[in-house]
C-alpha cells in the first residue's frame, strides 16, 4: 500500500521525520497488534483446497466489525476488502474474491478464486483499535505444500526474524534490509525491491520506508520509540514484480513462488518489541517444522 500522510502530532519527530512515540503508546500498538494476530489466527482453520478467498475476507471483515474495531484498508484509495490474500506468485495486494492469477502454456490467464492442494498465500490485515492501527500478514498453505514452496515459507520467515533481530537503538534501518537480504540470497532465493515496510502508529503509512535489502550502517539511526513494519517479500526466482491492470494485485515477473512475512515492532531501550505475536503461537504456517 502507499503510503499516506503522516497526521499523527503525537511525539517528535526525527530529522528524517520519523515520529518518536512516548513509552505509554506501546500499550495501544499491543492492543491493535493483538487484534490483527487473533484474526490471522483464527484464519487457519479456513485455509483448505476448495475454499475461496472471497470466503476467507468476508470472515475477515465479520470480525473486525465483531471486535469493535475498524479496517484500515476498506475504503483506503478505493480498496474494497479487509484484507489482501497473495497466492502463489502473487507477491502483495492480492485482491480477495478475484480470479487468481495463473500460467498456461506459457502465458498469462485468470482463473476463479478457489484454494487448490498445494497453493500457498499470504494473508494480510490491518485493523484500527481506539486510533491505533495493528498490521500483520502470514503465509498459509492449502492442503500440502510442495517441498520448494515450503522450504521458500521458511526462508521468509526466518528472514523476517533475522530483521527483527536488528533492531536496536543504534542500529540502522540499513542493518535490518542487509539482515534480510544477505541471509536470502545466501538461500538462492531473492528479496523484492519494489515493496517495502513503513511507520505505523495513529497513521496507516508513515516515515520511514524499511527496505528489504541494503548496505549494513547505513539509513537513518534507529531510536527508542520508532513505530514500524518489517515485511519482507522473497521469490523463489528473481525479484522483478509486475502490477496488473487492477492497480493492486503485484506479481513475479519470472512467474516464480512468493511469499511474505510481517510484523509491526515498536523500538525499546535494547532491542524490539513486537506488537503482533500469534497469541496461539501459530505465526509459522500450518504445517509442522521439524
Amino acid at each position: 500500500m502507499e503510503r499516506d500522510l503522516n497526521q499523527d502530532h503525537r511525539g517528535r519527530l526525527t530529522r528524517d521525520g520519523i515520529r518518536i512515540h512516548d513509552p505509554a503508546d506501546f500499550a495501544g500498538m499491543h492492543k491493535a497488534g493483538r487484534l490483527a494476530a487473533e484474526i490471522l489466527d483464527e484464519v487457519i482453520a479456513l485455509v483448505r483446497p476448495g475454499a475461496t478467498t472471497a470466503e476467507i475476507d468476508a470472515y475477515i471483515t465479520r470480525r473486525v466489525d465483531q471486535a469493535g474495531a475498524q479496517s484500515a484498508t476498506i475504503g483506503y484509495k478505493g480498496y474494497r476488502h479487509a484484507s489482501c490474500i497473495s497466492v502463489n506468485h502473487v507477491v502483495c495486494h492480492g485482491i480477495p474474491g478475484s480470479k487468481i492469477p495463473k500460467w498456461k502454456n506459457d502465458s498469462f490467464a485468470r482463473t476463479d478464486d478457489v484454494l487448490k492442494d498445494g497453493d500457498i498465500l499470504n494473508v494480510d490485515v490491518t485493523v484500527i483499535v481506539d486510533g491505533w492501527y495493528g498490521d500483520s500478514s502470514r503465509m498459509y498453505v492449502a492442503g500440502e505444500p510442495k517441498p520448494y514452496a515450503r522450504r521458500l515459507i521458511q526462508v521468509t520467515h526466518d528472514a523476517l526474524m533475522l530483521g527483527i533481530e536488528a533492531v536496536k537503538p543504534g542500529n540502522t534501518f540499513g542493518d535490518i534490509g542487509h539482515a534480510i537480504q544477505s541471509f536470502v540470497e545466501a538461500q538462492g532465493m531473492s528479496v523484492v525491491r519494489d515493496f517495502c515496510g513503513h511507520g505505523l502508529g495513529r497513521v496507516f503509512h508513515a516515515p520511514p520506508n524499511v527496505l528489504h535489502y541494503g548496505r549494513a550502517g547505513t539509513g537513518p539511526v534507529l531510536e527508542e520509540g520508532m513505530f514500524f513494519t518489517i515485511e519482507p517479500m522473497v521469490n523463489l526466482g528473481r525479484p522483478e514484480t509486475k502490477v496488473l491492470a487492477d492497480d493492486w494485485t503485484a506479481i513475479t515477473r519470472d512467474k516464480s513462488l512468493s511469499a511474505q512475512f510481517e510484523h509491526s515492532v515498536g523500538v525499546t531501550r535494547d532491542g524490539a518489541d513486537i506488537f503482533t505475536l500469534s497469541p496461539a503461537g501459530r505465526f509459522h504456517p500450518t504445517f509442522e517444522v521439524a
